[in-house]
């Protein structure tokens, strides 16, 4: 099993940035691949972003697409998501989750293949 820790989330105006960090421990390994998902007050819970063992392949929401960018350091066990040109929409808990995926992402992965998930961190964005 992996314990994520979400951090980074906060209060920002609108076109502003954040980055959110997930660090990873347990039984980790360069060969998960992870993922953020975000859930809005009301909404349930969406994809956002996910990046492949290696990071080589990532995959995006089309709502996010060109303001968000995945990352990760796998020698740091750290996911990361640097949100730019923030909108009021982009308010929501976010989660960092990770499964075990050697392949790359071409299409919107669903949460049920996602087996480990931390406990979100709050964005908010105000206009």
């Amino acid at each position: 099993q992996v314990q994520l820790v979400e951090s980074g989330g906060g209060l920002v105006q609108a076109g502003g940035s954040l980055r959110l960090s997930c660090a990873a421990s347990g039984r980790t390994g360069s060969w998960y691949g992870m993922g953020w998902f975000r859930q809005a007050p009301g909404k349930k819970r969406e994809f956002v972003a996910a990046i492949n063992w290696s990071g080589s392949s990532t995959y995006y929401t089309d709502s996010v697409k060109g303001r968000f960018t995945v990352s990760r350091d796998n020698a740091k066990n750290t996911l990361s998501l640097q949100m730019n040109s923030l909108k009021p929409e982009d308010t929501a808990v976010y989660y960092c989750a990770s499964e075990v995926y050697r392949g790359s992402y071409s299409y919107t992965p669903t949460e049920g293949r996602f087996d480990s998930w931390g406990q979100g961190t709050q964005v908010t964005v105000s206009s």
